[in-house]
């Protein structure tokens, strides 16, 4: 099992794409287990792979391989073990997000 690791697990949330899946994981049932590829990350294979394995090594999810797949979960419990609250943030800046998803900024301002 990997140790959660501050630095490590910062740096990993430091990345959008990374930090929405995280998210998305926190906002779903506890224990559920997510196909890679049921993620909108619009990045190539290795890309992908890149950030599940940059989540994975910070501690932040598990990973099963099963034949020419592979699933994720979140480490929930040892996440809110060493960070309590953060699970709450990432979601409440998810929900925010999709609700909208200009930021507040006003788009004809660049």
């Amino acid at each position: 099992m990997v140790a959660v690791e501050l630095g490590k697990v910062l740096a990993a949330l430091a990345d959008d794409r990374r930090r929405r899946v995280v998210a998305e994981l926190a906002a779903g049932p506890d224990g559920e287990e997510r196909a890679c590829g049921s993620f909108d990350l619009p990045v190539g294979k290795a890309t992908r792979t890149h950030h599940y394995r940059v989540l994975r090594e910070a501690g932040l999810i598990d990973q099963r391989f099963h034949g020419n797949g592979s699933a994720v979960s979140l480490r929930r419990d040892a996440t809110e073990q060493h960070f309590p609250g953060l699970l709450a943030l990432l979601v409440r800046e998810l929900r925010e997000v999709r609700e909208d998803p200009d930021g507040g900024q006003d788009p004809g301002r660049a």
